[in-house]
């Protein structure tokens, strides 16, 4: 849980760093997170020696392709959450991370052809109107937010298809990333226009830490997300917003007139239906794993109880065979029977 904590209060801090990169533009320091969350990224597979997935992504170009358009995708996500940050826009991305399960939801619709429950309807509704409600506060589509919620729902389900962890994901796509942005910066520094080396070293160093910013939080979620049931983390996301869009409004001082409190209160509306529908769905989930061990119980005891008269090595034999894995399977805990690790992705919602 510490871990959860960690990671989630990370990501949603981090609007604090950005501006100490000024006056570095997004786009250069988008550049320098490519690059150093590379190098940061690559020394933490050389500590826990994990290279073996390398060759094998190697010789499936289907999955080299999506991890191309995974980068192509986070490229886009991490450029304008920077922008936005700096330019004064601290609570529009916020909601961008807010609306991301709906987004997630609808284009689970749409493109895999999933089924709604009707809460998940009713959730995806009020989430449409909060939209509308916004377009109508700001005079415009809340771009930004929009932009975020849909690149981030888009790298989501390309990383669902690719399947591959969360640190040597990110480390294939910091892969591909690396040389066009060593290439924008080496050409930003022959028209001496780059902020590396002319801000001073506590600028560079800065540079730098955006590795860290990227690695640090993703590190703190593997550890989490390997311990603590699914159903928790996707509770823990809705931290990261909640601090994104409180440094907002109580640090960046950024307006928020009575139409755009009405639209995040749509959305949040929104996404209480939907934890209302996952948690009873889980609940349910775990009464009905509870009721098929009793029932495996039940009919291992008649098994046995009908073996005393024929044989009592049989009654041992049929003891051992029949009520010792019902009992096993009745021990694990409903969140435990839920894996958390395999399902849960260290960069999903992340700005």
């Amino acid at each position: 849980m510490l871990n959860g904590f960690a990671a989630y209060g990370m990501w949603g801090l981090v609007p604090l760093f950005w501006p100490l990169l000024k006056p570095a533009g997004a786009v250069e320091i988008l550049a320098h997170r490519m690059v150093w969350s590379l190098f940061f990224v690559a020394a933490a597979l050389l500590v826990i020696r994990r290279w073996a997935w390398l060759g094998e992504l190697l010789r499936q170009p289907r999955r080299l392709a999506l991890i191309t358009v995974a980068a192509a995708v986070i490229t886009v996500n991490w450029g304008v959450y920077i922008w936005s940050v700096n330019s004064g826009h601290v609570v529009e991305a916020s909601l961008g991370y807010f609306i991301n399960p709906l987004v997630t939801i609808a284009m689970g619709v749409l493109l895999l052809k999933e089924r709604l429950r009707p809460v998940q309807w009713a959730a995806v509704g009020v989430g449409a109107c909060a939209v509308l409600v916004l377009t109508i506060g700001y005079g415009r589509p809340p771009w930004i937010s929009l932009c975020l919620a849909f690149s981030f729902a888009t790298y989501g389900l390309v990383k669902k298809k690719v399947n591959l962890g969360g640190i040597e994901s990110l480390a294939a796509e910091t892969a591909i990333q690396f040389l066009p942005a060593l290439a924008y910066l080496l050409w930003l520094g022959t028209r001496g226009d780059s902020t590396f080396t002319t801000e001073g070293a506590g600028h560079a160093a800065l540079l730098a830490a955006t590795g860290i910013v990227t690695a640090l939080p993703l590190v703190c979620f593997g550890a989490a997300a390997i311990r603590v049931p699914l159903s928790t983390l996707g509770l823990l996301q809705y931290l990261a917003p909640v601090f994104q869009f409180v440094l907002g409004i109580l640090y960046f001082k950024e307006a928020m007139p009575p139409e755009r409190w009405a639209g995040f209160a749509l959305v949040w509306l929104a996404l209480a239906l939907l934890t209302w529908d996952a948690l009873r769905t889980a609940r349910r989930g775990a009464r009905a794993l509870a009721d098929g061990s009793r029932a495996a119980r039940s009919t291992g005891a008649t098994v046995a109880a009908g073996a005393v008269g024929t044989s009592e090595t049989t009654v041992s034999a049929g003891a051992a065979e029949t009520t010792v894995p019902a009992g096993t399977s009745s021990a694990e805990s409903p969140a435990e029977s839920v894996p958390g690790a395999p399902e849960a992705d260290p960069l999903e919602a992340r700005p």
